[in-house]
């Protein structure tokens, strides 16, 4: 297990240094204010796979934040950034958070790595407080461009740490079975060169060409 969990560590933090991804912040910090409005101040919180600390600044003034991820040097980074306490952990195999802990859970860019995800989310609902909310995202795999790419024999998701795809309709089902889904947000994507996803774009189409998906939810 732990040699198992050495060779991970050493993968994704390759992967996270030869793509760039340390103090680098995905969709350009559009989802931060969203996290930080809808979480609040005076909570425990719990981000999952925070890496280094970027999206957790959004949200981390005035409330108790741990950070758990499977990058040794982004939790470092993490910690010296904001001081936060940090877990290292494989999420796929280890879950070491009590029941009934934590005010809000946040699992942004994590659901597509996870290979049992109703395991997954099972943990999370089991770790939250009554009235506990769950906020995460994941890459909208099916949006348009990406169909082009597919239609036309070309790799749309060329990321080797990630094991699955969702869609609006899957992320909704799959949140479904263990939350109430408050709102899935479309972040950013561009419906032409110069008409980009906004929150004002009808939800049809944002769905169809957003480049993320940023929901809310809550025990139901």
């Amino acid at each position: 297990m732990d040699q198992q969990k050495e060779h991970l560590s050493q993968l994704y933090g390759e992967h996270h240094e030869r793509g760039g991804r340390y103090n680098y912040l995905f969709c350009h910090g559009e989802r931060g204010p969203h996290l930080r409005r809808w979480i609040g101040t005076g909570k425990t919180v719990l981000d999952l796979g925070c890496r280094d600390g970027m999206l957790t600044q959004f949200f981390f003034s005035g409330n108790t934040v741990i950070g758990a991820d499977i990058d040794p040097e982004a939790l470092r980074l993490a910690k010296k950034r904001l001081g936060i306490e940090t877990h290292w952990l494989d999420l796929n195999a280890e879950w070491s958070f009590p029941e009934q802990a934590f005010d809000a859970i946040v699992a942004c860019e994590i659901l597509e790595h996870i290979f049992f995800p109703q395991l997954f989310l099972e943990r999370i609902q089991k770790s939250l407080k009554k009235g506990g909310l769950f906020l995460g995202s994941v890459p909208n795999a099916f949006r348009v461009r990406n169909r082009w790419k597919f239609l036309w024999g070309q790799e749309f998701d060329k990321d080797p740490t990630h094991v699955r795809q969702f869609s609006y309709a899957k992320l909704h089902g799959t949140l479904s079975e263990f939350f109430s889904v408050r709102e899935i947000v479309p972040i950013q994507g561009k419906i032409a060169p110069f008409l980009p996803v906004r929150s004002s774009t009808l939800p049809s189409l944002a769905r169809l060409f957003a480049k993320d998906l940023l929901w809310r939810a809550d025990i139901k």
